[in-house]
């Protein structure tokens, strides 16, 4: 090319690219208001085809039923593609300051679907394998799933960048997947036999909560897919809905205000924004990787004589190790843990179970404070070696780790060693010593959160009743996987009586003062948690008046506080009382202050302008 050729090409594209300045400047407004509309299409879209996904893989379907699935999803695959084309041409600066590459990944996959629609496939392609990929079903209806997944997920960031509030967003994510689970279970392929709607939506919102409450046998009414399903249920009301999200966004763009950022810190205990996605990722990290090592633990012992078969066992051990970690009760084999192939005389099973369950119930701040002590520790060691000086910090451990860990261990210490004595001649009689202590122990950590039951909660005495609604009650560390008020709360409000007792200004721990502030949200957790207890009770009574009264408690207790233990009663729950249940779950796993502060419109505070004046309190 010479140099004349040259001096005209570089005009001509001058020339362009004034035209295009001017185009997009004249018509500014409308391209930010289909920018808009293709927005809000694509998010419809990705709800759509998701649910169009879902439906293709639950049911068997005739040929017409495919074609208008199929035909949804390519509409759905259109709508993306067009998003795509329009936001590189008209929002292609904006693209590439907000995206990262797995954003550019999804754009380019989407863009590559509609190969088989302009360029008939070939007869002798030249690479057989990769014309088999672009043209094959399966390709397509993986990438607008993973395209819908991502653009669900920007959704979600949006709304929180409206700033919404985070107590009714999170309500919110939690009944989307409740309802969308509650229809996924119904697909005849996720079930043996059907189940109706109510009995669907209680499992859905028991997973999702990560209750563990069923008024169905698991083993015997779901398939190996409602297990796949019902697993990522658990799964998602586990780690969270808006951390999966959160991830997400955080991960695929650098975008994120920072009403998001501060928003996702406060959900996830990030102490700084900048170690906002290195705690997202430790979350999930750490989750995902000790559900493999529990899995892993679960398979090696397992009997033989139980499940004979490879497959049936690995499917058991992901299943338990999910549920066991997550708190949620849920248990595939007949008879749950119960089954009396489980008794073996090591208790093997049971100890490993137990281990999960106290990592799901210490806490995500806490094992964020542990992993901070472990690299400050090695980092210590390091610097030690190399003859460095070491400046170590005042606190390693947080006052809330130091408190969750000490209560949690006192009281399971404590009502192992009742549980012992009060049942060694009742439910544990005829165990061997090991058993004992081992069922004991086991049987301690179910109240917490777990929901599963080695034996018939029904048999216990009365004392040990009471002993594990009062479990029940407590349950596990804040933000973590375990219900109940909370160690945190259940600690703050015995320190704080301590200190009306001897006079203290404050409550105080470990040489530290704790907060008014936590004290008094401390007290506002406990008057909540009374009342909705009497709240959900007084319904159950009402629309099952039949039922026993220690049954309605134990049930009423076990939902609030997102046990699943049950002494029997969940099968024989009328409708009404199964959707009055759902709903203490879903109270019990979002938080009871947290959905009564959503619904109150925040004043100016005045209070300190006001005179004070003490009441009479005995």
């Amino acid at each position: 090319m010479n140099e004349k050729t040259h001096t005209r090409l570089v005009q001509r594209l001058r020339a362009a690219r004034y035209r295009y300045g001017v185009f997009t400047h004249n018509f500014a407004s409308a391209i930010n208001v289909f920018a808009s509309l293709i927005g809000s299409l694509a998010v419809i879209a990705s709800v759509v085809s998701l649910v169009s996904l879902v439906i293709l893989a639950g049911y068997d379907h005739s040929a017409s039923d495919l074609r208008i699935i199929n035909r949804c999803i390519h509409t759905c695959q259109s709508i993306f593609v067009v998003e795509v084309l329009f936001n590189t041409v008209f929002k292609f600066k904006h693209l590439i300051h907000t995206t990262k590459v797995i954003k550019w990944i999804t754009n380019i996959a989407i863009l590559s679907t509609i190969i088989q629609y302009i360029y008939p496939q070939p007869e002798h392609p030249w690479i057989p394998a990769l014309e088999q990929i672009l043209y094959s079903h399966y390709y397509t209806n993986t990438v607008v799933g993973a395209y819908s997944v991502v653009e669900f997920s920007y959704a979600i960031m949006r709304l929180v960048s409206r700033r919404t509030n985070p107590s009714l967003l999170l309500t919110g994510s939690f009944l989307f997947f409740i309802l969308i689970g509650s229809f996924v279970l119904m697909l005849p392929k996720c079930t043996v036999t059907p189940i109706d709607y109510f009995d669907s939506l209680f499992i859905a919102t028991s997973a999702v909560c990560i209750t563990g409450l069923t008024p169905v046998d698991v083993a015997a009414t779901f398939t190996p897919t409602g297990l796949t399903v019902l697993a990522v249920l658990i799964q998602i009301g586990g780690i969270g809905v808006l951390t999966f999200t959160s991830f997400f966004a955080l991960f695929f763009s650098g975008s994120t205000s920072i009403y998001n950022q501060l928003l996702i810190r406060d959900m996830v205990y990030s102490k700084t924004m900048n170690r906002l996605l290195p705690t997202l990722v430790y979350i999930i990290v750490f989750t995902l990787t000790l559900e493999v090592i529990g899995a892993v633990a679960v398979y090696f012992t397992i009997p033989d004589t139980l499940l004979p078969d490879n497959n049936d066992k690995m499917i058991f051990a992901a299943f338990h190790s999910l549920s066991s970690f997550c708190n949620a009760g849920f248990s595939n084999l007949p008879q749950g843990m119960a089954n009396p192939a489980l008794m073996t005389p090591g208790q093997s099973l049971y100890n490993v179970t137990s281990l999960l369950i106290l990592a799901g119930a210490i806490g995500f701040p806490i094992l964020v404070n542990l992993k901070d002590i472990l690299f400050t520790r090695i980092k210590s060691v390091w610097k030690r070696l190399r003859g460095e000086f070491y400046e170590k910090p005042v606190h390693l451990y947080d006052l809330n780790t130091k408190l969750v860990l000490v209560t949690s261990f006192s009281i399971l210490a404590v009502c192992s060693a009742l549980f012992f004595f009060f049942e060694y001649d009742n439910t544990l009689k005829g165990m061997t010593l090991w058993q004992k202590v081992s069922q004991s122990v086991f049987n301690s950590l179910i109240p917490r959160s777990a929901g599963f039951a080695s034996v018939d909660p029904a048999q216990f005495l009365p004392i040990t009743l009471m002993i594990v609604m009062i479990q029940m009650w407590i349950g596990g560390a804040s933000q973590s996987l375990a219900g109940g008020i909370k160690v945190n709360t259940f600690a703050a409000i015995f320190l704080n009586v301590r200190s009306v007792l001897t006079s203290s200004r404050s409550a105080w721990a470990y040489d530290r003062s704790i907060s008014i502030g936590s004290t008094r949200r401390a007290n506002t957790v406990l008057a909540l948690a009374l009342v909705s207890f009497t709240f959900f009770l007084g319904g159950v009574m009402i629309f099952d008046p039949a039922l026993e009264m220690k049954s309605m408690v134990f049930e009423v207790t076990s939902a609030l506080f997102t046990v699943g233990s049950s002494l029997g009663a969940t099968s024989l729950l009328s409708d009404e009382s199964k959707i009055l249940l759902c709903i203490a779950m879903l109270l019990g796993r979002v938080g009871i202050i947290s959905i009564c502060s959503g619904f109150f419109v925040h004043h100016r505070d005045i209070s300190e302008h006001l005179p004070k004046e003490n009441i009479i309190i005995n």
